[in-house]
């Protein structure tokens, strides 16, 4: 049975996105999963880990070609915040580190308020703070 699911993501320059994920307030895990190709980007309270990979050590796991961020969109990465503001100071935070903020914070449905960015390397990324309260059921 699955115990646990991770998710794998190839970056150019693995130093640099770590320092993207550190500034934004993601963390990279520590020991088991670093070495000088691959870094364990931790999100959230709960730990999920996205791998990070250097693009090469990626297409040689995938044994695939990568997509072309610039014209196609592969995953996007949804995640909450906590508050509203949370998701300002993210999308600040994403600006002033290197990203592309191509959705600015804004209210979504009504009940959602939320950015959409873009990391150093085009993968698309979503910051949520969902109220709940004013969901349409």
């Amino acid at each position: 049975m699955t115990k646990e699911l991770w998710m794998n993501l190839p970056v150019k320059d693995l130093a640099r996105s770590k320092e993207f994920y550190n500034a934004i307030g993601f963390k990279i895990g520590e020991g088991m999963g670093n070495s000088p190709v691959t870094a364990p980007l931790i999100v959230g309270t709960k730990g999920t880990m996205i791998m990070l990979f250097q693009e090469e050590a990626f297409k040689t796991v995938t044994q695939n070609g990568l997509t072309d961020t610039a014209t196609g969109t592969e995953v996007l990465f949804s995640f909450d915040a906590e508050t509203e503001q949370e998701v300002n100071v993210i999308a600040e935070k994403v600006a002033a580190a290197g990203g592309n903020v191509f959705a600015p914070p804004s209210l979504i449905q009504g009940w959602m308020y939320g950015c959409a960015f873009c990391d150093l390397d085009g993968h698309r990324w979503n910051a949520l703070h969902m109220d709940m309260n004013n969901m349409p059921r």
